[in-house]
């Protein structure tokens, strides 16, 4: 079957289908059905089943006889070490650690905090809380301590599990003190840590209330699989909400497993012993799906990375990663390529590394501009896919389905809708605009299993981020654009969907012009207030490494292409040369903070924000140009 019958046999049949998809997973008793629908518009997947994660992603795969095959491959260009670990060996280690935790006192439905680097540890943590149907919520390693006390405050852990510290290129971050930080502030205190002790920095552990890692576990009886129901959360993830306090998406023990595990044949392509290569951090969702639980999940080889795509040592990590483990899949965020693109613009470190391996390359996590997307394709000859999802849905909504048929691409679109997702482009008052009309994108209830049925302690608050617009839906909070053959174009955060003397225009679209610019590495448009027309285009540009040309002439280029393509209706004008963006540390551009400085408002320091400082440099940029009074 191509996408589109295996598409239509969703549609006409959605229990007959994911009903087969769950018969991939090891059920310890198997649902009577896949839907419940009697709570909608909460809905629940397969919530009579029960399963076990844990068993699942390790257990099995050791049972059916690949117990010697690598689970994960932990490579660290930072401390120079490279670790590989076996399915039998993980499986060892993950019981150790969840018999130490079930000797403390964790139980099903207790939740534990893991607040961890990228080291193999991390993901045992989170299987080891799967094993004992314990509910774990990774915080970012490194993340300040207040945003570490409101989640511990809101998911009220009965343990944290920590290492004693991170590394970055050049500086090591200290977690410890970070950590003794949040507990304090917290009004929920945990009953007791356990820290992983880093040779890099070995931290002061508060007698009665820390362990050590290693001596937590000496002695202790392994612990065995507890089943699980299928509506039980396996995790809690903590995302950034606008409001400022984070939303914690709940993700559901039966779904996830069935949904992951469909996903890596059917998009990523990749079949049980294949290496597959999330470029993340076990801190994000993708993390979470594609570094831990998808390719365990499958019985692929997963890579744990701890590095940077460049200045660990340089911009050929990638390339040498993928060479020497074989990978086969390989899937990062545009950012990481734009800052590959910024420093090796000609690939000359490519070409000392042999791709032959690698099948394709995928990219999410923010809009994948075409020109990176190009860039990236004739550098390495191989197929690059951008595909679109969310924290809340934790996998595919629309994308490349690679696996069932590889589809044409179109630069700038992430394909065409996932079975499960029925997605549909509303204007204002919820209905389906035209074909190649702006609109908000929505996604027709109920959204498919593994999605979040509801965030933490907080129905209201999903109905209201999520169902309440338009009834019926789930409000992605993306706007964008469907062609006539059903492609989708992801165009903008429905916020930065600005309206210019009564147009509505993508900031997305004009970006997309200013990359193509040969001199550009990286861009970001926002839309500042103007008395006259509403809003205004405001343009920011990252050169490329090497370009010294005048930065006016290269604005000027700028302005020019962008009124050639898009047209005078943009009322594009300003564009100013800055070093770098203000992001996330998952790489997303905050273009919403950008906007508040130059209409001079108040706002909230994102928790998420890689660097501060680059704040001050925007406000200087703008000033310049006439705003950020």
């Amino acid at each position: 079957m191509g996408y589109q019958e295996v598409y239509d046999s969703w549609k006409a049949d959605p229990e007959g289908f994911w009903m087969q998809a769950a018969e991939a997973i090891d059920w310890d008793r198997k649902p009577s059905k896949a839907l419940f629908d009697d709570n909608a518009p909460l809905y629940e997947w397969f919530k009579d089943g029960m399963v076990n994660t844990c068993w699942n992603a390790v257990d099995r795969h050791v049972e059916g006889g690949r117990g010697a095959q690598a689970a994960l491959i932990h490579d660290s260009p930072i401390t120079g070490t490279k670790h590989v670990i076996t399915y039998a060996e993980l499986k060892d280690r993950v019981a150790s650690l969840a018999g130490a935790l079930r000797a403390k006192g964790i139980d099903k439905g207790d939740r534990v905090i893991i607040y961890m680097p990228m080291v193999p540890e991390a993901l045992e943590a989170m299987l080891a809380c799967a094993r004992l149907g314990a509910i774990h919520s990774v915080v970012f390693g490194g993340f300040a301590a207040n945003e570490l006390a409101v989640r511990i405050d809101d998911a009220k852990p009965k343990a944290i599990i920590a290492a004693s510290c991170g590394l970055e290129p050049g500086r090591v971050v200290h977690y410890k003190p970070l950590l003794d930080g949040a507990i304090e502030l917290a009004k929920h205190k945990p009953d007791f840590c356990v820290l992983f002790q880093r040779e890099q920095e070995v931290a002061a552990l508060i007698d009665g209330r820390d362990y050590d890692w290693h001596a937590f576990q000496a002695g202790v009886e392994p612990a065995e699989c507890v089943p699980v129901e299928g509506d039980h959360p396996a995790y809690i993830l903590y995302t950034s909400g606008t409001t400022g306090a984070p939303k914690g998406v709940v993700r559901p023990t039966g779904g996830h497993l069935v949904a992951l595990n469909w996903t890596m044949k059917n998009i990523y392509n990749v079949d049980p012993g294949d290496v597959f290569w999330a470029a993340s951090d076990v801190g994000w969702v993708v993390g979470h799906s594609y570094i831990c639980y998808g390719p365990l999940i499958h019985g692929n080889t997963t890579i744990v990375f701890e590095g940077k795509p460049i200045g660990t040592p340089d911009a050929g990590t990638f390339w040498r990663i993928i060479e020497e483990h074989k990978v086969k899949t390989f899937f990062t965020a545009p950012t990481a390529f734009r800052a590959v693109k910024r420093e090796d613009p000609k690939g000359e470190f490519l070409k000392k590394y042999d791709l032959s391996g690698l099948g394709a390359i995928y990219l999410a996590g923010e809009r994948a501009d075409p020109d990176t997307i190009e860039w990236t394709r004739e550098l390495t000859g191989k197929p690059v896919y951008d595909h679109w999802w969310q924290t809340e849905t934790g996998y595919t909504i629309a994308g490349n389905p690679v696996g069932i048929e590889p589809l044409p691409v179109k630069l700038g679109s992430p394909t065409v809708a996932m079975p499960g997702y029925d997605v549909q482009i509303l204007d204002d008052a919820g209905h389906e605009v035209a074909p190649g009309e702006l609109g908000a994108i929505a996604i027709k209830l109920p959204l498919p299993p593994g999605t979040l049925p509801t965030l933490w302690n907080a129905e209201e608050r999903f109905r209201k981020s999520y169902l309440n617009t338009f009834p019926g839906y789930y409000e992605t909070g993306d706007a964008g654009m469907k062609d006539e053959d059903g492609y989708l174009w992801i165009m903008a955060r429905t916020d930065d969907v600005i309206n210019v003397a009564g147009h509505r225009l993508s900031t997305g679209g004009m970006e997309e012009v200013l990359a193509s610019h040969p001199d550009v590495a990286e861009c970001a448009v926002i839309g500042v207030s103007d008395q006259l027309k509403g809003q205004m285009p405001v343009g920011f540009l990252c050169l490329t490494s090497g370009v010294n040309r005048p930065h006016d002439e290269i604005t000027s280029e700028c302005v020019k292409l962008v009124r050639e393509k898009i047209g005078p209706v943009a009322a594009f004008k300003l564009a100013v040369v800055v070093d770098r963006l203000p992001k996330t540390r998952s790489g997303k551009i905050l273009r919403g903070t950008m906007v508040s400085i130059a209409d001079g408002k108040e706002f909230k320091m994102p928790a998420t924000i890689d660097d501060p400082a680059i704040l001050d440099e925007i406000r200087e940029a703008l000033q310049t140009i006439g705003y950020a009074k």
